[in-house]
């Protein structure tokens, strides 16, 4: 079912948020515009073969806003941004706002199945992508999309980017380089600020994932406390470890905060401890976010390293819960405060403050940003408000969380109350100080070191194997990625699919890596609740002690 594009705030929503200064009528534009006019010479981005100042930036930005213009791409428009972290991301994306275009932010990681749902969903008219990343072939795909998506008229190429490593990739036929792009800038009418600005991806709980209609007026009041919360100022520097097409290092304060602080961003292209390290030292870092297996990573790697980490002030972890045991080793190994934040790309954000009590920075996942949010904790049941302190289903409304999906009505009908609260799908309990520790997830998804898996989206690839009868995928814990997937499966009569050959078929269905599942379990048949549905409960009960009767990984 389709529904309406955008499900705006009501009226009087609205109103109380203008008139407590969140929303701002500024767009991601205009915002860029007074930044080049203030900090002119001052770094803005640092990568891989380039160091943007602000003014070269907005620059950039202005010349690729008017050959979009020019290639047709019109305010409105959708257009899939699959970028790696590469300095050029940020004129790509500014040039966008220009023309009032939507961004759609794809993944590296994202494949066929991702890209072309994408697409399809958003009705694109571009793809933006690079020419290779990381020994695969981006341009080809975007290709491949765009031969599959009728809305699709261009596949723009940024050529030379970091990571290729599979030899000179020559842009597919019909596909331009955007360097061609480049026009002499000029002025364009200014999108409504309360509009969408762009589209980012849910976790895909049920299936692939949502498209989210964030708006210029939302999100920038979200950049703006993110970066006063992490007390982010133009002497800081920000390495954005993670693809920077995700919510949190994008906006968590990530580059826009320090955009918008008058700070320099660092894109690796990578987030290894040595790349990342060698970046810290050379750029002088002093903010950082990573996932807990990364901070995991990092902890071990800095005892052995002779690189200078001492201008690192504070390490964010984020995407998936960080344990106490590691939160503790963090600060000591790094030398740095710990920031734990929660959030989802539909809108609230949680963090410790950096003058938080070492107990609640340890613990919790951080409180949010506004006053402004509002918080539920029910049972996941019946909705009902649990008493102050005990478990329940986090629900949330606020000015910067989204009211609806784009093009979801169905789907909105269920993962929002009638009166606006979003269902985060998180289990929580709220500290009388406001801070909120994550216990679990509501939803059937599985947190693979901050990389969200749909157990539907991996079990309907799977039963599409014609030696598989049904299939079930669940989470299982796992002491470096937080959770792993298994998948179990049961056989067509008389069929013998080994795990080797279940993992290959999903994998060259087209679909990100991290979606593939750990493990896979062949057998007989699978336990059921009273009412002859599979329980998932009794199978992750099984795989957690290792005693799945009948079971063979063959």
């Amino acid at each position: 079912m389709r529904g309406p594009d955008h499900t705006p705030w009501p009226p009087d929503f609205a109103a109380r948020y203008r008139a407590a200064g969140h929303w701002r009528g500024q767009t991601f534009g205009a915002l860029l515009t007074a930044l080049a006019a203030a900090h002119a010479d001052r770094t803005a981005v640092v990568g891989e073969g380039a160091r943007f100042s602000y003014a070269e930036l907005d620059e950039r930005a202005h010349r690729l806003a008017a050959g979009l213009v020019d290639l047709g791409v019109r305010p409105g428009d959708r257009v899939v941004v699959q970028l790696p972290n590469v300095p050029e991301f940020l004129p790509v994306v500014f040039g966008l706002f220009r023309v009032g275009a939507w961004p759609v932010f794809a993944l590296p990681a994202h494949r066929d199945t991702e890209l072309v749902h994408f697409a399809e969903q958003a009705e694109a008219v571009a793809i933006v992508t690079v020419d290779a990343h990381d020994r695969y072939d981006h341009a080809a795909l975007a290709r491949r999309v765009a031969d599959r998506v009728a809305s699709v008229r261009h596949v723009v190429v940024l050529s030379g980017a970091c990571g290729a490593n599979i030899g000179a990739v020559e842009p597919p036929a019909g596909a331009l380089a955007l360097d061609e792009l480049g026009r002499a800038p000029r002025e364009l009418p200014d999108p409504d600020p309360a509009g969408v600005a762009f589209l980012q991806l849910s976790g895909g709980s049920t299936g692939l994932p949502k498209l989210i209609p964030r708006t210029h007026d939302d999100y920038l009041y979200s950049v703006r406390e993110s970066a006063r919360i992490c007390r982010l100022t133009p002497e800081s520097v920000y390495l954005a470890a993670l693809p920077v097409a995700h919510n949190y290092p994008l906006s968590s304060p990530g580059v826009l905060g320090a955009l918008h602080a008058g700070a320099t961003c660092v894109l690796a292209p990578r987030p290894d401890a040595d790349t990342a390290f060698r970046l810290i030292e050379a750029e002088r870092v002093t903010i950082t976010g990573v996932v807990p297996p990364l901070a995991a990573a990092w902890v071990q790697a800095a005892s052995r390293t002779e690189l200078d980490l001492s201008s690192l002030e504070v390490l964010q972890v984020g995407g998936a819960k960080c344990g106490a045991e590691l939160a503790a080793r963090i600060g000591p190994a790094l030398g740095c405060a710990l920031q734990q934040v929660f959030g989802m790309a539909e809108g609230m954000v949680n963090y410790t403050r950096l003058d938080d009590p070492a107990d609640v920075v340890l613990v919790t996942q951080g409180r949010p940003i506004s006053l402004d949010d509002e918080v539920r904790v029910v049972d996941p049941l019946t909705d009902e408000d649990v008493p102050a302190g005990e478990t329940g289903a986090l629900l949330t409304r606020g000015p910067y969380t989204i009211r609806g999906y784009y093009r979801a009505a169905a789907h909105n009908a269920t993962a929002f109350t009638p009166d606006g609260f979003y269902r985060t799908g998180d289990l929580v309990r709220r500290c009388a100080s406001g801070h909120l520790e994550v216990v679990g997830r509501v939803k059937d998804q599985i947190n693979r070191g901050g990389e969200k898996v749909a157990a539907e989206e991996v079990e309907n690839h799977l039963m599409a194997h014609p030696d598989v009868l049904d299939a079930a995928v669940v989470g299982v814990p796992d002491e470096y990625l937080g959770e792993r997937s298994c998948a179990y499966v049961v056989p067509v009569a008389g069929a013998r699919p080994s795990a080797g050959e279940l993992r290959r078929f999903v994998r060259e269905r087209g679909v990100a890596a991290f979606t593939v599942p750990d493990r896979v379990l062949v057998v007989d048949a699978f336990p059921a609740t009273p009412v002859g549905k599979t329980s998932k409960r009794e199978l992750r009960a099984a795989i957690a002690r290792s005693l799945v009767p009948g079971s063979k990984e063959r």
